[in-house]
């Protein structure tokens, strides 16, 4: 199974929910020819810290460790138009300054409950913004090294097919 086979039922999996430009970004491939925002190192640190409160370390390192804001800022530049990378990064944005209204420090500085408490309240209060977040963030962790080797079981070499194998109490879902 290459690369392309794996994404496609990856998405098949999630429903179908993964959209034209994230597809286009997990294949590498670029739909935006156009200008688009510059990213400072202070926005991709934000980002990080975002996506690590939707997937946090646990047994397994989470998004941060797993890299996804290097995706997202790649996506975003090479898969969206530059109206909708202002509409994304003005998200990011908020959550810094709703940060600051509400604790009076960035978010980067805030502790674990505040950062969950703060990225709660974006569910609603932006949740066009969240769920794109959420999207890119999932889709960046689990095509990873880190997300498919380490938070999903990872087969390099399968066997045969068996539809109906019974997993163990605990075990993790496979990575495609």
């Amino acid at each position: 199974m290459n690369r392309r086979e794996a994404v496609q039922k990856l998405t098949l999996l999630m429903g179908g929910v993964i959209s034209a430009p994230l597809m286009a970004g997990v294949m590498g491939e670029k739909l935006n020819f156009g200008p688009s925002l510059e990213v400072s190192a202070e926005q991709e640190a934000l980002l990080a810290e975002i996506a690590d409160v939707i997937i946090p370390t646990t047994k397994t390192p989470g998004a941060k460790a797993a890299g996804v804001e290097k995706f997202i800022t790649r996506v975003m530049r090479d898969c969206y138009v530059q109206d909708e990378q202002q509409k994304f990064y003005a998200g990011v944005e908020r959550i810094n300054k709703d940060s600051h209204d509400l604790y009076g420090k960035g978010f980067a500085a805030l502790d674990t409950t505040q950062k969950n408490e703060i990225v709660k309240r974006s569910t609603t209060a932006d949740k066009p913004f969240f769920l794109q977040m959420k999207g890119l963030t999932v889709t960046a962790y689990f095509t990873s090294e880190i997300g498919a080797t380490q938070a999903l079981d990872y087969l390099p070499i399968p066997g045969r097919f068996d539809g109906s194998y019974p997993m163990k109490e605990g075990q993790k879902t496979w990575a495609l």
